[in-house]
């Protein structure tokens, strides 16, 4: 970490208390912990939920769930609410914020993320609907899907605030949700959940219970079904629960060759850098049939342009963390860099990671090349724009390619999309120019959350 960079300083948002909120109450919570921000200031004051009130929440939730599904108009009015109402006292602004001096994620990316929530409400009855079958009813027979439970727990990611659309389509399907927000993002549940009660959803159907593992880990056990966000410990510690489902690490790849590579700069570049790179299906690895050091040099050249700003800047576009972090990233990453050959730090006049004014550090993007696809290197993924380069070839096969939330296939390449799909531990195959992120409602993400939630019964009525 080097000297601070010239930056303007924001001016300091207040900080908020935020309790549990259980049933529409909030309670306050006399365990409390301090969220503080990338720049060192305090950004939260966070009311921690401790064993007994979270049992009492799902006693609670528990006695009335089962009463159905509110009306997809409840959440198309809470989708609204989030995106431009005041909301406890919170702004829109105050809230984007917010999030982004606890996270390190840059304002736009929130910005944008509050857009893709208030418009997946809006229509979350096509996304529940296009991931189950067409309706069944013929005569006296017909097919129903429901519930495979009526709790559930959900442990919600910290990385991007877009996969809280996720246990909002629970509570549209019948659920009764238990939530045990992020860390260092618990504002936007929580600015879902009073956007939610505010829409008109029962108030017991819903309860915000910040904490830590141990709850986590409590939740999880005392619902019938669960949803995890998290890194590789929660994929190896959660990952055979047929009762949970886990959204892991994204590792999402990118086979190119020598044509595509040269013809495909900026969107490769936007692949691995678009919202800071903190997104699970940014490109964290290129293998190429092509010039390894020349795609390199390339990339890094072109993901070195942004200039380092704060997060709260309308103009960032890199993430940043919190000094201390930023001293113990530091070696981490030089550790990986002396793996291969790092394309990039040397076009960094202050280092890769930048100290700010408001002491905030600025993660600026990273390229590695190494000489070898299954180098250990490959499938890394760290929240900011990091990409390792490596060489393949057809006799590679698809095998370097694996354990990807998303492939990327351009070029000559293409043909390997149906042999791709066929991997179990590939979730989606992208051909050409297409962002990875890009689909519809018809796609899964990651596995379909409608096909988790839900399973068929059959009512056969008297002919």
């Amino acid at each position: 970490m080097h000297a601070p960079a010239p930056a303007a300083v924001e001016e300091l948002a207040p900080a908020v208390r935020l309790n549990p909120v259980i049933a529409g109450r909030e309670v306050d919570s006399r365990d409390r912990a301090e969220l503080t921000g990338v720049d060192g200031q305090v950004v939260a004051e966070i009311g921690l939920a401790p064993r007994l009130l979270a049992q009492a929440a799902v006693h609670e939730l528990r006695a009335h769930a089962g009463a159905g599904a509110p009306g997809a108009e409840v959440f198309a009015a809470a989708g609204e609410l989030f995106a431009t109402a005041s909301l406890d006292g919170e702004s829109p602004q105050e809230y984007q914020r917010r999030v982004a001096l606890a996270t390190g994620s840059p304002r736009g990316t929130v910005e944008r993320a509050t857009a893709g929530i208030r418009s997946a409400l809006a229509r979350i009855e096509e996304l529940n609907a296009a991931e189950l079958p067409a309706p069944f009813a013929e005569g006296a027979f017909a097919r129903h899907w429901v519930p495979r439970g009526r709790v559930l727990a959900v442990i919600v990611p910290n990385n991007h605030p877009e996969p809280n659309v996720t246990w909002v389509r629970a509570l549209s399907l019948g659920y009764s949700v238990l939530l045990r927000p992020g860390s260092k993002d618990p504002f936007t549940p929580r600015r879902l959940t009073a956007a939610l009660l505010k829409a008109g959803l029962p108030a017991h159907r819903l309860a915000f219970l910040p904490g830590g593992h141990d709850l986590g880990d409590h939740l999880l056990d005392q619902a019938d079904l669960g949803i995890v966000y998290g890194g590789p410990d929660a994929a190896a510690r959660y990952g055979n629960r047929r009762d949970i489902l886990v959204r892991g690490p994204g590792r999402s790849k990118a086979l190119v060759d020598a044509d595509s590579a040269a013809a495909l700069p900026a969107s490769l570049t936007s692949w691995i850098a678009d919202d800071g790179g903190v997104r699970c299906n940014n490109i964290s690895a290129v293998l190429t049939s092509g010039d390894v050091s020349a795609l390199a040099d390339a990339l890094a050249e072109r993901l070195a342009a942004p200039a380092p700003l704060p997060v709260t800047s309308a103009h960032a576009l890199l993430p940043a963390t919190t000094r201390a972090n930023a001293e113990a990233l530091g070696p981490y990453l030089a550790g990986l860099a002396a793996q291969g050959t790092d394309h990039s730090s040397a076009r960094y006049p202050q280092g890769p990671l930048t100290a700010l004014d408001d002491t905030s550090v600025v993660m600026r993007p990273l390229v590695i090349s190494v000489d070898d696809p299954h180098h250990p290197l490959v499938g890394t993924e760290l929240p900011f724009p990091f990409v390792v380069v490596a060489p393949w070839d057809e006799t590679h096969g698809t095998a370097p390619l694996r354990n990807s939330l998303v492939v990327s296939l351009t070029g000559r390449h293409t043909h390997l999309a149906e042999q791709l799909l066929h991997e179990p531990s590939v979730r989606k195959v992208t051909t050409g120019d297409v962002r990875p992120w890009l689909s519809r409602p018809e796609l899964p993400h990651d596995g379909s959350l409608a096909g988790f939630l839900l399973e068929p019964k059959a009512l056969i009525r008297p002919a």
